[in-house]
């Protein structure tokens, strides 16, 4: 019987010994903390000499201090350049103090929420916007600002649940709404076919994997950003694993679960219904997803089973997690354990409160401004609404994916992880490979995935933006730009610099990288056999 005593996902003692650890780092080097102390008396004295000369500063790229007044007003350029400098100060401290791996990674976590959280545009007097606001709206919104805090907290998710309009789209009417069927399902996923939009297609079909911890239609939002729908409108053929949002009853599901009955049965129904063997592309998690299928196909010499893969902001080799290291511990392992033995599952609300911590600024912070200062109305966004669609994730997958894959990086080992009792190697992959990162990705570093990219012998191609942003890249937006290099050099940097740079989407590079992994033939174009029922199906409407 599970325990009723409450428990964390995450172990706080182990946090507060980090930052404990951290305080105490320099305290043992006086010497150096006596230079460190210098540097920040004579930094002050140079802000406080310009501060008082009314000497201009250079406009800091931070979208919290996009009002004019922050650059315009000397006294809120004063306020900003006093926080940043600290902030700069106290960020170089922590990093001589805690130094790298989990522990440092924990203090400097604990450092940037605090930091976040302080910030001048957080608080009603010192925020030009809100100032300006407030005199407008006679103090109305700072009143109804309250009454939303009211509102939320009564909620018992916590505060800033209002990051989008939840009544802007609505699932398979606005969003995820390109034609197609179910045509498949088993109790982990269910597989949609998309309707032909051309006469004729190519014949490899593409089959997308997305991550557990949302729903695919990342891929299909409003048709203009829509990849589904690009890619239908490009004569392709695509499937989609919809993953159902599991509950107590698949607790036991682990990730070789998730790779033999979810993607490899996925590949192998679509090869059953078109005749060809698919193109994979998945996103995040989806993509360490593919690989470990590659790599087990390959152990059983089925390695025909799939055409090619692209894996895009995927991680392979886990010994690059940056900020993500914080919880990469064995103390925040044990406790998620215990949490998932007793839920049976990682609630979609505890992960998208992790994910919005990463990103404090943009996802918790701006909205407490726009929502509880200015009293704006949240905005109609696709992307965020996808976001806050999250879905849980079974306690046996965490399980092993945290401790073997996470914490111990067994597939960069040969043979170090198996999936059913058969040991796998990624290096053993003979499938046609490629890797897309994304520059600004917070959530897997471009760096880390470009040597996972080496790692298993993959192409690579850099594209702009940030995780999720930079995959929704239609071409008629021609945003963001991409890179591609030749070469791979050991040095994901010398990477960058020797790199090509592109303007538009790569999307267009992609389709044609497809192409050259192809037959080159085309073939009428397929509707769904035997539909179960209309896209977007069941599982992505599921509580």
């Amino acid at each position: 019987m599970a325990s009723s005593k409450p428990t964390l996902p995450f172990d706080p003692f182990a946090l507060a010994q980090a930052a404990g650890e951290a305080a105490m780092g320099l305290a043992a080097r006086p010497a150096e903390l006596l230079n460190v102390q210098m540097e920040a008396a004579k930094q002050w004295t140079d802000f406080w000499t310009g501060a008082m000369a009314g000497t201009p500063t250079e406009k800091p790229r931070d979208r919290r201090f996009s009002a004019a007044e922050w650059q315009d007003d000397p006294y809120y350029r004063a306020l900003r350049d006093a926080y940043l400098l600290a902030s700069k100060q106290l960020r170089g401290t922590v990093e001589k103090a805690a130094g790298n791996g989990s522990q440092g990674a924990m203090a400097r976590f604990l450092l940037d929420q605090y930091l976040n959280a302080i910030s001048p545009t957080n608080f009603a007097a010192t925020n030009p916007e809100v100032v300006k606001r407030t005199k407008e709206t006679g103090g109305q919104n700072l009143v109804q600002g309250f009454l939303h805090l009211l509102e939320d907290v009564g909620s018992g998710k916590g505060i800033v649940q209002r990051r989008t309009d939840p009544d802007a789209f609505k699932k398979g009417e606005t969003v995820a709404a390109t034609p197609g069927a179910v045509v498949f399902e088993n109790e982990l996923f269910q597989l949609i076919q998309y309707s032909p939009a051309t006469e004729t297609v190519e014949a490899e079909p593409l089959l997308y994997v997305p991550p557990l911890v949302n729903r695919y239609y990342m891929i299909d939002l409003v048709p203009r950003q829509s990849l589904v729908k690009w890619l239908v409108d490009e004569g392709r053929t695509v499937f989609v694993i919809s993953w159902v949002n599991p509950g107590d009853e698949h607790k036991d599901k682990d990730v070789g679960d998730y790779v033999v009955d979810g993607v490899v049965e996925a590949a192998v129904q679509v090869k059953k219904r078109t005749g060809t063997a698919p193109d994979l592309f998945a996103f995040c998690l989806g993509g360490t997803l593919v690989a470990i299928a590659l790599a087990w196909l390959a152990a059983e010499d089925r390695a025909k089973d799939v055409n090619s893969a692209t894996l895009i902001g995927s991680l392979v080799d886990f010994s690059d997690m940056r900020d993500w290291a914080a919880f990469v511990h064995e103390s925040h392992l044990s406790a998620l354990e215990e949490h998932l033995e007793r839920q049976g599952y990682a609630d979609s609300l505890e992960l998208q409160r992790l994910f919005a911590a990463m990103r404090a600024n943009d996802l918790i912070w701006s909205s407490v401004v726009n929502h509880y200062l200015l009293d704006k109305p949240a905005p109609a966004s696709d992307l965020l609404y996808w976001f806050e669609d999250g879905a849980r994730i079974p306690a046996a997958f965490l399980k092993s994916y945290n401790r073997e894959l996470l914490l111990n990086n067994k597939l960069k080992e040969p043979a170090g992880f198996a999936v059913r009792g058969t040991p796998i190697d990624l290096a053993a992959i003979t499938t046609p490979m490629l890797v897309i990162a994304l520059k600004d990705d917070h959530v897997s570093a471009w760096e880390a995935v470009y040597q996972g990219a080496r790692h298993i012998g993959a192409e690579f191609v850099l594209g702009g933006s940030g995780h999720n942003a930079g995959v929704i890249n239609p071409p008629a937006a021609n945003k963001h730009g991409y890179w591609t290099n030749d070469k791979q050099p050991a040095a994901a940097a010398h990477w960058l610099e020797t790199a090509s740079r592109h303007e538009g989407s790569w999307w267009p590079w992609w389709t044609k990288w497809l192409a050259s992994k192809g037959s080159g033939q085309t073939v009428a174009g397929r509707k769904p056999k035997n539909p179960i029922e209309p896209a977007p199906g069941r599982y992505v409407m599921m509580p």
